[in-house]
């Protein structure tokens, strides 16, 4: 049941817009192609043969792939219409 203005359903409809929006740009994300690398990029370290056939193009060990992601920033702000701790500040 929606309120106020809204029409039924339309929560369920902005869950599934920001599903599908999420989707696409995964979809749409260049994954790594040609040939993989023996050894790591930034370690030099050997890069197990079942890494490279899982991933075609791989050029990082997994230790180096994991440190890379943890350095990335979080996408999203924060939740604007969250708790209202948030609210209040």
């Amino acid at each position: 049941m929606a309120g106020g203005w809204a029409k039924d359903g339309a929560v369920s409809e902005q869950i599934e817009a920001s599903i599908n929006d999420e989707l696409a740009r995964l979809k749409a994300r260049k994954s790594p192609t040609g040939e993989s690398l023996t050894h790591c990029a930034d370690c030099e370290e050997l890069i197990p043969e079942a890494r490279r056939e899982a991933l075609p193009g791989v050029k990082l060990c997994i230790d180096c792939a994991g440190q890379r992601d943890a350095r990335t920033a979080p996408r999203s702000g924060p939740n604007r219409r969250g708790s209202k701790d948030l609210q209040l500040k």
